[in-house]
């Protein structure tokens, strides 16, 4: 899909659809202006609608009979989406219809009437309501378009269509309506308001309206009718807080229900705090949810490796020995000798390091390397001088419809290079900007941060650096989004993706000399993965790549496989029994044959797809369904606001357990919105403090000064939208991995004496 929008004609003009617009169809269009008039055009199949408003855009991409074509390329939900949306409207005008019955005591209006005041609010119906006389004639003419609304002054004037009349009830009854729209409104704009005091008062984060219990704590106060009272702080602390720990141990009791089934892995996610304290936070992971189980504080044991032991072997056992099958920590080196420890001490589990720090280790190595260094550090300098001037980020986000080039990461490293995939898929956008008259017009442009801009976007080298970056670095990033996806576990896909990615960079670079710098730099940060069998036996055993290899199976995947047989399965008739059924798995035999089977090993997740036809291996299906249910990495990243701090720091036995308990309800709300959530949130900024941590090098200046960048009134900004349909259709990653697996040098891990990496960097 093209990342420019085409021209639809030479005089129109990119209009940026703002915030204002809050009806669902606005992301699925661009908006476009020709003199007075407004035009829109279909993201999906490009078609222009020269009049209709967002209406006729909604019922095209609906495939509503009616006032327009359907579109054929929309996806289904957006379809969906777009019906539900015209029954909306539907429901609301049926509403309106009734209200005034019950204000007037007379008729409805006419449904056409009806129509023009229910889209009055919106700048595209072409309706307005014209001030009503205190005298009014029966026939006097008060409802025009707008363009009538212009050529219509006088009575000779020449007509341009008919204009609708309505009689004194009739407007009687118009007026109320819209009286009621306009308090309604009012009465919304009053219950925001109350409700950011409250949020800017006690400085609750902003983001907080993204959490699921945002609505739901509205709809209750709602249902409570006037004068519901405020739970008090000694409740919030006292019996509600009581309640909300009860509440939560029953959702996670339905967890460890599954931990019998599904197996589960313990997950140590490390962290410093601002005051250079080493936390670590414990979790359990299952495909039902991930449970936070303790905070400890480890900076006097980290030193340790006994210490941690002790540690990891007692969660063990709290969890249940035979629940676990993985324990993930990071890479350091006492992890590394507790973890080893540790599954010396229990025969059937194993120690992981996390998969995520790994990748973005090798991110990091990336661009350490001078020419990738260099190259980001020219995109910093174009993203600094954008994000600190109001007049530049608007016209670019205007270009951009409403697309930032900078994209938060989770991690620094990560930013990095999915911002610079960004800006290379708005190049022609970006260039767009600096060669049109309203960037020659604009005195920012003269600036020395503008003119090196200009300079960057123009340049015939800055551009091809940036898109072999984006190659070589993309598939890396694609893995990482796998290992830290909510929405699958990873253990079936991790072995594909990284064998992927080396791949990729193969075919990218083509010579051995050149591509071996960054294999050398993926092995290198991977040695520990390649040693987890649980990353070969679950490719083994994904259908979606174990029916798609030619040919024997490489050794090393054989291996894994085997190996986890005997350390997961204890029991030696069982593992014999396992054994003869790899060879009905194998061979398609029985219901593996199955052309339903066949048809659905890419559409089910690969524990679903065993679980609806292993019946007939039935020891093979539950090792496999363990094993398919884990995930990779130990990062979770949802502690923040959460008081772990203040709860280490608490002297008082029973206000510790307090906070303990408090932390608990938190970061367990938290977690369980991972899976509960489904809706579409509002576009992050990137100039947003909440994203300081990992986009800081990107949006600030090395020394902020005024005079460099101009007008720095945040007021004057056109929020981001998020119209990410300009950028492609986004696909799952998972299921973009390919077949074929028979490069036994990316298997082998070839490596050449390389005395300095940056020396056989490719040529730019």
């Amino acid at each position: 899909m093209s990342l420019v929008p085409q021209p639809i004609a030479s005089s129109l003009e990119p209009v940026p659809i703002n915030s204002q617009k809050h009806d669902p169809a606005w992301k699925h269009c661009q908006m476009f202006k020709n003199g007075d008039r407004v035009q829109l055009k279909c993201l999906y199949c490009g078609k222009v609608f020269k009049g209709g408003g967002i209406h006729r855009i909604k019922e095209h991409l609906a495939g509503q009979k009616g006032n327009a074509s359907t579109c054929l390329r929309v996806p289904p939900d957006v379809r969906i989406l777009m019906q539900q949306s015209l029954d909306g409207v539907v429901v609301k005008k049926k509403k309106k219809q009734k209200i005034a019955e019950e204000i007037t005591g007379i008729s409805p209006l006419p449904t056409g009437e009806m129509d023009a005041f229910g889209n009055q609010c919106d700048v595209n119906s072409g309706l307005q309501l014209l001030v009503v006389p205190e005298t009014l004639e029966p026939d006097s003419s008060l409802l025009v378009t707008r363009e009538e609304g212009k050529n219509n002054r006088g009575a000779d004037r020449r007509k341009r269509g008919r204009v609708k009349r309505a009689d004194k009830n009739t407007i009687s009854d118009a007026v109320a309506i819209n009286s009621i729209a306009l308090d309604s409104k009012r009465g919304n704009n009053q219950v925001h308001m109350a409700i950011a005091r409250f949020i800017y008062d006690a400085g609750v984060p902003l983001d907080a309206v993204n959490s699921v219990y945002f609505q739901q704590m509205i709809d209750a106060i709602v249902s409570g009718g006037p004068g519901v009272a405020a739970p008090s702080y000694h409740d919030l602390r006292g019996w509600i807080l009581k309640s909300s720990v009860e509440e939560v141990k029953n959702d996670i009791n339905q967890y460890m229900v599954a931990w019998g089934r599904t197996g589960c892995s313990v997950l140590v996610d490390q962290w410093n705090t601002h005051d250079g304290r080493i936390l670590i936070n414990i979790l359990a992971h299952c495909p039902e949810g991930i449970t936070f189980l303790r905070s400890v504080d480890v900076s006097v044991m980290m030193n340790s490796a006994d210490a941690l032991y002790e540690l990891l072997k007692e969660v063990v056992e709290e969890v249940g020995v035979r629940n676990v099958l993985q324990v993930i920590t990071s890479v350091e080196e006492q992890y590394l000798v507790a973890g080893k420890r540790l599954s010396d001490t229990f025969s059937t589990l194993y120690w992981a390091p996390c998969a995520f720090h790994c990748l973005d280790l090798m991110l990091e190595d990336f661009g350490k390397l001078e020419w990738i260094s260099a190259t980001l550090e020219q995109a910093k300098s174009i993203a600094r001088f954008v994000y600190n001037n109001n007049v530049v980020l608007n016209m670019m986000r205007r270009y951009t419809f409403g697309n930032d080039i900078v994209v938060p990461g989770m991690t620094r490293f990560a930013t990095n290079f999915m911002t610079l995939k960004r800006m290379a898929d708005l190049k022609q956008n970006l260039q767009d900007m600096i060669t049109s008259q309203e960037w020659m017009d604009c005195p920012c442009s003269k600036k020395p941060g503008g003119l090196e801009m200009l300079d960057l976007i123009s340049s015939h080298s800055f551009w091809p650096s940036c898109i072999l970056i984006v190659h070589l670095t993309d598939p890396l990033l694609r893995v990482l989004r796998i290992v830290s996806s909510e929405k699958r576990p990873a253990m079936g896909y991790v072995y594909a993706a990284i064998y992927r990615a080396k791949e990729t960079i193969k075919k990218e670079l083509v010579k051995k000399e050149d591509y071996i710098v960054y294999w050398n730099i993926i092995d290198n940060r991977w040695e520990q993965q390649w040693h987890v069998p649980l990353h070969a036996a679950g490719f083994y055993l994904n259908p979606k790549f174990f029916y798609r290899i030619e040919g024997d199976i490489h050794n090393e995947i054989v291996s894994g496989m085997f190996d986890c047989i005997e350390r997961l399965v204890p029991d030696i008739k069982i593992q014999d029994k396992i054994i003869k059924e790899l060879n009905a798995y194998k061979n398609s035999i029985g219901d593996f044959g199955r052309k339903m089977a066949i048809r659905s090993r890419d559409t089910l997740l690969p524990a679903e797809w065993w679980s609806t036809y292993g019946g007939s291996c039935p020891n093979l299906a539950r090792l496999a369904i363990r094993v398919l249910s884990q995930p990779c990495s130990s990062i979770v990243n949802k502690r923040n606001q959460i008081p772990f701090e203040q709860m280490h720091d608490s002297r008082n036995c029973l206000e510790h357990q307090r906070l303990t308990d408090l932390v608990f309800v938190q970061y367990n709300l938290r977690l369980m919105q991972m899976v509960r959530m489904n809706r579409e949130q509002d576009p992050g900024d990137p100039i947003s403090s909440d994203s300081s941590d990992v986009i800081d090098d990107w949006v600030s200046g090395k020394e902020t000064c005024l005079e460099d960048y101009g007008n720095s009134d945040w007021m004057a900004l056109d929020p981001p939208s998020g119209n990410i349909m300009l950028l492609g259709s986004s696909t799952d990653e998972a299921e973009d991995l390919g077949a074929g697996f028979d490069d036994y040098e990316i298997f082998n891990r070839v490596k050449d004496e390389v005395d300095n990496i940056e020396d056989n960097v490719v040529s730019q």
